[in-house]
Order: structure tokens, then sequence, then C-alpha cells
């Protein structure tokens, strides 16, 4: 089967800035109960995903193009780019945002539940 991924845009998501894009590659269902999301994600230019907590997930992120900060769970602010991937992990914290005045960023997310 070939299709093109559901669209969703998300507002303030988990406090942060602007509309999140988010394009996913995989519905729910299509986990199998493995995690809720896999998606491509793009942030435009000054767009953020808050500060939270994944409480019983992991999640990578990919980043395939643009700029962002990612903040760790310790509070660590890295600037990140394309092949970089930021790691969460289970009962961690952390955000992102799209540092760029220009680019979006664009990175895939990958949610999963904790064994």
């Amino acid at each position: 089967m070939v299709r093109k991924p559901a669209v969703l845009f998300k507002n303030n998501l988990r406090g942060g800035n602007g509309e999140i894009e988010f394009r996913y590659v995989l519905t729910a269902e299509e986990m199998m109960g493995h995690g809720p999301t896999y998606a491509k994600l793009i942030l435009k230019p000054g767009c953020s995903i808050g500060w939270h907590q994944h409480i019983g997930t992991k999640e990578p992120y990919y980043v395939l193009s643009g700029s962002g900060r990612f903040t760790d769970n310790d509070g660590t602010a890295t600037i990140v780019g394309p092949d970089d991937v930021c790691y969460i992990d289970v009962n961690q914290y952390h955000s992102i945002e799209n540092i760029s005045e220009a680019e979006d960023l664009v990175l895939m997310a990958l949610v999963l539940k904790e064994a």
C-alpha cells in the first residue's frame, strides 16, 4: 500500500509557541501497541514544543533539516541540525524550538511505550 500521511496541526503544543505540523507516517493502530506516534514534524521559525515529560514512553527526534535548540532533561540546551538525534528516555523532560529566522525545523519523531 502507498498513501500520503495524515496531516494535523497542533497549536501551542505542550505550552510551546506557534503551530506544529504533524505528518503521521503510521497511525496509533498501525504502531500495534508499541507507541502512539511516528511522524514528521515541521516547526516554522519561532515555533516550539514546550517543556514536558514522557511518562512511560521514550522518544528520539531525528533532525532532517533546519536548526533548533533542544533542551534536555538536565536543562542543557544544545543547538541541533541535520542528522542529529535527540534522545528522550522514559520519564525524562525535554523541549525543542526552531531558532532560525527563515528556515523550517523538520524532524522525525517516534514515541515508543516503555517495554
